[in-house]
C-alpha cells in the first residue's frame, strides 16, 4: 500500500490494469477476497489532454460477511480510449456490475465488448449524447419528451403527480 492508503484505510491501495487484462485483474482481486464491487465510475482527462482520454476505476472491498467488518478496499484503474469497447463486463463477478456499466455508458459513453446493446440506466432513451464528457455543450437542448400523441401535461396519461386530497 502506499503511504497515503496507509494513513487511510477506507480508501485502499491503488492498482492499474490495461484494458486487456482488466477483467483477469478484477477476477484475481474477487478470489483474493474483494467480494463486493462498492462503485464502478468513470473520468474523462480531455481537458488535460490525457491519452487515452478515459479512465474506469473500479473501487472494490472486503467484507467480513459474519461481522460485517471491512477488511480492505481497492480501486483499479483502467485506462480507457475513446471509440470502440474495449473492456469486458464484470457483470458475471458481481452483478451490480450491470448498472454500473450502465450508468458509465450512459453518463461517459464508454461501451464495453459483451454487451453490444447497452441500454441508458440515468437519461431516457431519446437523450442525445453523453452528459458527463467534458465535451458534451453544457447549453445542449435535448428532445422534449412526453406523450407521441401531443396530450397536454394535465392529462393522466402524462405521468403527472397531483394531489388527491383537498386542503384547506
Amino acid at each position: 500500500m502506499s503511504g497515503d492508503a496507509a494513513a487511510n484505510p477506507w480508501q485502499g491501495e491503488r492498482r492499474e490494469s490495461e484494458p486487456a487484462a482488466a477483467f483477469d485483474a478484477l477476477r484475481a482481486l474477487k478470489e483474493q477476497g474483494f467480494n463486493m464491487l462498492v462503485d464502478m465510475t468513470a473520468v474523462d482527462y480531455s481537458a488535460q489532454g490525457r491519452e487515452p482520454r478515459f479512465e474506469v476505476l473500479y473501487r472494490l472491498m472486503k467484507l467480513d460477511l459474519q461481522s460485517g467488518e471491512d477488511r480492505g478496499r481497492v480501486e483499479l484503474h483502467v485506462k480507457v480510449p475513446e471509440g470502440a469497447p474495449v473492456l469486458r463486463s464484470a457483470a458475471s463477478l458481481w452483478p451490480i456490475a450491470d448498472w454500473l456499466e450502465r450508468e458509465v455508458w450512459d453518463m461517459f459513453g464508454i461501451g464495453f465488448v459483451d454487451r453490444p446493446k447497452i441500454k441508458r440506466l440515468l437519461m431516457y432513451e431519446e437523450f442525445q449524447g453523453h452528459p458527463l464528457r467534458k465535451d458534451y455543450p453544457i447549453t445542449k437542448r435535448q428532445p422534449l419528451v412526453g406523450p407521441a400523441s401531443g396530450e397536454r401535461p394535465d392529462n393522466p396519461s402524462f405521468n403527472a403527480m397531483r394531489p388527491t386530497v383537498k386542503y384547506e
